[in-house]
């Protein structure tokens, strides 16, 4: 792991995840920019202390300098936005496969040099978009994809959150701190930190693809430098419309991050706060709910249940899917072995292009409070 020292939410979000179902191991990181506090996260996880580095820099050459039975399988980079590309680079460019938090990078050009680099090292690289990992997501994937709704002719997808709302970043809120400033946060606060997971669990279920947009974006609390809520018109490829709407500063609200798909044969709906439940509604019949952990649903999303059904399944577990997936296709990379689709059912290094590309289209959009082509060509 590269980040996730003392005191990050994030990086120890996913040191349990990655855990959870027995497939990896923590052995080696570089926790902190600063030696002491790697060493002192080091020590609290019990690892070997020689495994554990001053810099990513250190850790990546040392590693590849291990005997291939003996070094790291991947990395799992837990780094504020602006230090995902340098981490990366490293490791990919030494043959070591990748699990990165979103945003992949700050900049189009860094996230397009990633995936040049993927490719031409052949790397296993997974994006951990962790809404993707949701049974009753991978459900209502399956249900556009079989044409249960018809032609998708609108999609509604929201994000509120209110914990910035004040001024967090001057009262000592670590995280707070990185995401409102530009030098380790990037171009977007809003956009990139949950408007990305709109944008991606948009295109994850229903696979439209944006081709322009229109956002109007806003900075609500005085002095701070980047945007805390923003609202956007899409327009999708095919003639399908959309809305994306992502705040910090909806104050009450924890994370209400919702979707709402609507096609010519029925709709669907789901509520993360409560993300056991898929709703699906039509003009001719009455509403049905699709339940988590049964075994009428879709084999992705059985196989992305681990408890029986009335038995809730969340956050970690979403998670953890996406890191279950990654060890797979990883274990196949290694062996040579073709792993089958729903093992491979995570996002890539080309979606992390897909959302900084986005990102930075809804900030231009905003500063040029007009419509822009948002359309993406893949590399």
């Amino acid at each position: 792991m590269v980040g996730g020292g003392p005191g990050a939410f994030i990086g120890e979000v996913h040191r349990k995840a990655a855990a959870l179902d027995g497939l990896t191991t923590l052995v080696a990181g570089a926790f902190s920019s600063d030696p002491a506090k790697s060493k002192q996260q080091g020590e609290a996880l019990h690892l070997d202390p020689a495994r554990v580095y001053g810099s990513f820099e250190e850790m990546a050459e040392r590693e590849a300098a291990l005997p291939e039975d003996e070094r790291i399988d991947f990395v799992s980079i837990v780094t504020p936005n602006f230090m995902h590309f340098p981490v990366a680079k490293a490791f990919i460019e030494r043959g070591i496969h990748v699990v990165c938090d979103k945003p992949m990078t700050t900049t189009i050009e860094e996230a397009e040099e990633l995936c040049r680099l993927v490719a031409a090292h052949d790397i296993v690289f997974a994006l951990t978009h962790n809404y993707t990992g949701y049974p009753m997501v991978k459900q209502a994937r399956a249900m556009v994809e079989n044409g249960e709704l018809g032609e998708i002719r609108k999609v509604v997808v929201e994000y509120p959150q209110g914990w910035l709302a004040t001024k967090l970043e001057d009262v000592g809120s670590k995280q707070a701190e990185w995401r409102t400033d530009p030098s380790r946060a990037g171009v977007s606060s809003a956009v990139g930190d949950i408007g990305s997971h709109a944008e991606n669990l948009a295109r994850y279920i229903t696979g439209l693809e944006i081709e322009s947009l229109c956002a109007d974006i806003n900075t609500f609390v005085l002095g701070r430098a980047l945007e805390d809520d923003a609202n956007m018109l899409i327009h999708y490829k095919g003639g399908a419309r959309g809305v994306l709407h992502c705040s910090q500063i909806s104050v009450g609200e924890e994370n209400g991050f919702n979707i709402r798909v609507y096609g010519t044969q029925g709709s669907l709906s789901w509520l993360q706060e409560n993300p056991n439940y898929l709703h699906v509604r039509s003009n001719d019949g009455p509403e049905r709910v699709y339940k988590r952990g049964n075994p009428y649903l879709a084999e992705a999303a059985q196989r992305n249940s681990r408890l029986p059904s009335g038995h809730p399944e969340a956050f970690l577990e979403a998670f953890a899917n996406i890191y279950v997936n990654a060890a797979h296709a990883i274990e196949a990379h290694r062996t040579g072995v073709e792993a089958d689709d729903i093992a491979m059912d995570f996002p890539t290094v080309q979606d992390g292009a897909i959302g900084v590309h986005f990102i930075h289209k809804a900030i231009e959009s905003g500063k040029k409070q007009a419509w822009v082509d948002a359309s993406y060509e893949a590399v």
